[in-house]
């Protein structure tokens, strides 16, 4: 199974479960704590949500599928920009402990930069980490020059929008991250409405490999030293499917097709963000 460490040593697989639009529906509650215990049952043992995702909804669909299983995981959630204060980072983090019935966090991020000054977010961060609340702190949807502005060597993870799709970030901001052995977390990873899925050398890459194309994508992220992608899958089918991607091996002639399809970047381009 691949596996990234952060810098303090800790170990966690390269393939997590994301929660975006999970909890939004009452009806599919079921569903998606189901298939976050399947996840979990493979070996997608990271599982990262936010405050923001369904106003909460998203971390109590969590808190319910991880009920009684608390050890071994790693808990990521974000804090809105909002609520990134002095004050509003302690009480947003214990709404967000609350929901997921959990004591810490092992990762808690600033889900994007908003009107609070770094140095005051940080100072935060720090103090719950210091009272045991959450073990480390990072970023998300942060460029290479926010991360200079940020100038925190604490900082422990960065998480953005990353795919074939999408491959801004191999510029400047992917080598500085692994340079400063800061996991860079990919979102989107498989593209956003299936049009990445549907791509012909996606397909045939797959077809080579008996897999499918979210499969290939994902394995394409994830065979890179130091970056973490978090796909949704809310059914068995798809949950198998992603965690196959841990041993998906792609060779020089994969890598060379999808370069050719998905060409990587060539100067400085705005960061993608959803």
């Amino acid at each position: 199974m691949r596996t990234v460490a952060f810098a303090d040593g800790t170990v966690v697989p390269a393939l997590g479960q994301g929660t975006w639009r999970m909890g939004e529906d009452a009806t599919a509650r079921r569903r998606e704590v189901a298939a976050l215990r399947e996840g979990i049952e493979r070996g997608l043992t990271l599982i990262d949500t936010a405050e923001m995702y369904a106003e909460g909804g998203a971390e109590a669909v969590v808190g319910e599928a991880i009920r009684g299983q608390r050890d071994g995981l790693f808990l990521v959630s974000k804090v809105y920009p909002h609520n990134a204060s002095r004050k509003g980072i302690p009480a947003a983090c214990e709404r967000s402990l609350k929901r997921l019935g959990s004591d810490y966090l092992d990762l808690y991020l600033l889900h994007w930069r908003g009107q609070y000054p770094l140095a005051e977010t940080v100072e935060a961060f720090e103090r719950l980490r210091e009272a045991g609340k959450i073990r480390r702190w990072g970023v998300s949807n942060f460029d290479l020059d926010d991360l200079d502005e940020l100038a925190a060597p604490a900082c422990a993870s960065n998480q953005v929008q990353y795919s074939l799709e999408a491959r801004g970030v191999e510029w400047d901001l992917l080598p500085w991250c692994q340079a400063q052995r800061m996991p860079l977390m990919a979102y989107c990873p498989v593209g956003q409405g299936g049009r990445l899925l549907r791509h012909p050398a996606l397909r045939a890459v797959a077809e080579r490999h008996g897999a499918s194309p979210a499969r290939v994508a994902l394995a394409w992220l994830i065979r890179q030293p130091g970056v973490i992608a978090i796909p949704k899958a809310v059914d068995s089918l798809h949950i198998r499917d992603n965690a196959a991607a841990l041993t998906l091996h792609l060779d020089a002639d994969d890598l060379a097709a999808l370069d050719a399809a998905f060409p990587p970047p060539t100067r400085k381009t705005q960061l993608s963000v959803v």
